[in-house]
C-alpha cells in the first residue's frame, strides 16, 4: 500500500508539473487497484443551448460521459476530488483505507460506497469539477487582488478550496449513508456480539464521514466570509432533513408516499419549474416548504432530491461566484443552475435501471425514483407491493414492479423530466459570455442524454 502511494504521488506530482489531465490520474490509480479505465473517443465541442437541446443531441456526434468530464477537467487544471490529490496521501485516509480490508466479505454497505468513490461511478457527480467550471465561465470582479487568482486556471484559490468543500460534504453524506441499522423494533436490546464486521462497518462509516465533513467546516471557517458561511451550513441542513422526509423502512431506506389523489389510468399535468420552488426560489437559506409535496409524484421527487443533493451543488456554485465579486442576481442564477443540473442528472440516474425490460437477478432500485413515483400514481393498486417494505425494501418483488413500470408512462416522464430540468440549466448558460468552460457544461449536459 505504501509503495503504491508512492508511486501515485510521484505520477501525480509530474502531472502537476506538466499540467496533463486528471484522468490519467484515475487510470493510474485503477491499474494500482486491477482495473484499468478504458479510453474513450474525443468529445466535439457544441454551442446548442436552450429549447434546442431535445433536439440538438441528435444533430452533434454523440457525447461521451467520461470523455466530457475528462476534458472539462484540463480546462480546469488539477483536480478537486480529494480521492485524487493530499487526502489520498494523508496518513488518515492511509488508515482508514488499511481497515476497510477487514470488512471485505461482510457485505457491509461501506464497501460499496467505498468502491463508487475510488472507481468515480458515473452515477456519482462531479460536484466540485462543475464549481469550478462554473466559476472559470463566470470569471470573477476586477477588484480581487492578483493572488487570489489562479491565473494558469482561470479560477480563483478560494473558489477551488469551495471546490474540495464541496467534494468532502457530498462524500462525507455518502459515507454516513453506508451505516446500516443493525437493532431493528423486534431485535431491541439483543446481543449484537456475532456481528462485529458489522458493528465495525458502522463505527467506520460514522468516523470516516464526521472526519471529513470536520474538515470541511474547518475549511468554511478559514474563508472568513459570514454569507458564504450561512449558505453552506443551509446545505449541510438540507443535507440532514432530506433523511427524515417520507416514510422509511427499518433501514432507513425511503419509501414513496401514497398519491393523494390518484385516478387509475390518469396522471396529473407535469409542474411548471415555479410550482417545483420549495421557498428556496425566494430565500435558499431558509428551511424549504414541504407543503403539499408528498404524494404529488413530481413535486415529491423534486423536494427529496434538492434536499438531497441540489442545495448543495446550487449553493457551491452560488457560493463560487459571492468568492469572485459577482452582483447577486448572477449569484441567484449559479444557484439555479446547480440545482436545475442535480435535478436533470438524477433524472438519468433515476432511468439506468429500466433501460432494459429485464431486471438483473438480484438487482434492486430506488423506490422513490422518478419512474416509480410516475408510475404508482398511474397505477394505485401496485402501492400494495410498496407496502411490503414497511420492514425492509428487501421484501418487495422487484422483477414484478420493474415489469410493470416498464408498461407504463413513467418512463417518458421521467425522461421528458430530465430534458426540462436540462433545458433550464442550459438557459442559465446562455447568460454567460461564450468560454471553453461554458462549452464544457454544455457538454456534460448533452452527455447526460445520451447515456
Amino acid at each position: 500500500m505504501m509503495a503504491f502511494r508512492r508511486v501515485y504521488s510521484v505520477c501525480l506530482r509530474q502531472q502537476l508539473a506538466l499540467g496533463t489531465s486528471y484522468s490519467v490520474s484515475r487510470r493510474i490509480l485503477a491499474v494500482g487497484a486491477g482495473n484499468l479505465v478504458d479510453g474513450r473517443r474525443p468529445i466535439t465541442s457544441s454551442t446548442i443551448t436552450g429549447e434546442k437541446l431535445a433536439t440538438a443531441t441528435k444533430a452533434v456526434q454523440k457525447h461521451d460521459w467520461n470523455r466530457a468530464v475528462s476534458e472539462a477537467e484540463k480546462i480546469v487544471g488539477y483536480p478537486t476530488s480529494f480521492l485524487s490529490l493530499r487526502w489520498l496521501l494523508s496518513d488518515e485516509i492511509a488508515n482508514v483505507a488499511l481497515h476497510l480490508r477487514k470488512l471485505v466479505g461482510s457485505n457491509h454497505p461501506l464497501l460499496k460506497t467505498a468502491k463508487t468513490l475510488i472507481y468515480s461511478d458515473k452515477n456519482q457527480q462531479a460536484w466540485g469539477l462543475i464549481v469550478l467550471l462554473v466559476s472559470k465561465a463566470a470569471g470573477h470582479a476586477d477588484t480581487i487582488p492578483e493572488m487570489e487568482q489562479d491565473k494558469s486556471a482561470g479560477v480563483l484559490h478560494s473558489q477551488r478550496a469551495l471546490a474540495e468543500v464541496t467534494e468532502m460534504i457530498r462524500t462525507s453524506h455518502l459515507i454516513h449513508q453506508g451505516m446500516i441499522n443493525l437493532q431493528s423494533m423486534d431485535n431491541a436490546g439483543n446481543d449484537l456480539s456475532g456481528d462485529s464486521e458489522m458493528i465495525f462497518g458502522n463505527k467506520m462509516a460514522l468516523l470516516g464521514g464526521d472526519y471529513l465533513l470536520a474538515n470541511a467546516c474547518q475549511q468554511i471557517a478559514n474563508f472568513r466570509n459570514q454569507d458564504l458561511n450561512m449558505l453552506i451550513s443551509s446545505a449541510f441542513r438540507d443535507l440532514a432533513e432530506s433523511n427524515f422526509i417520507g416514510d422509511r423502512d427499518e433501514q432507513n431506506l425511503p419509501l414513496p408516499s401514497k398519491p393523494t389523489s390518484a385516478v387509475a389510468g390518469k396522471s396529473s399535468p407535469d409542474c411548471s419549474l415555479e410550482e417545483l420552488g420549495f421557498g428556496d426560489l425566494e430565500d435558499n437559506t431558509q428551511p424549504m416548504s414541504m407543503e403539499s409535496a408528498m404524494g404529488n409524484p413530481e413535486k415529491e421527487w423534486s423536494l427529496r432530491h434538492v434536499l438531497g443533493g441540489g442545495s448543495l451543488l446550487g449553493k457551491s456554485c452560488q457560493g463560487a461566484l459571492m468568492l469572485a465579486g459577482q452582483p447577486e442576481e448572477l449569484q441567484k442564477q449559479g444557484y439555479l443552475f446547480g440545482r436545475h443540473l442535480s435535478l436533470a442528472w438524477q433524472a438519468c440516474i433515476d432511468l439506468q435501471p429500466f433501460l432494459h425490460s429485464n431486471l438483473p437477478a438480484g438487482s434492486q432500485f430506488s423506490l422513490v425514483s422518478a419512474p416509480v413515483l410516475y408510475h404508482l400514481e398511474y397505477e394505485p393498486s401496485i402501492y400494495a407491493e410498496i407496502e411490503k417494505g414497511r420492514k425492509s425494501v428487501d421484501a418487495i418483488d422487484y422483477p414484478s414492479l420493474h415489469r410493470a413500470i416498464g408498461t407504463g408512462p413513467g418512463l417518458e416522464r421521467t425522461k421528458n423530466l430530465m430534458r426540462k430540468h436540462s433545458i433550464a440549466a442550459m438557459q442559465v448558460l446562455d447568460r454567460l459570455p461564450p468560454t471553453d468552460a461554458r462549452t464544457a457544461l454544455q457538454n456534460i449536459i448533452l452527455a447526460m442524454q445520451e447515456l
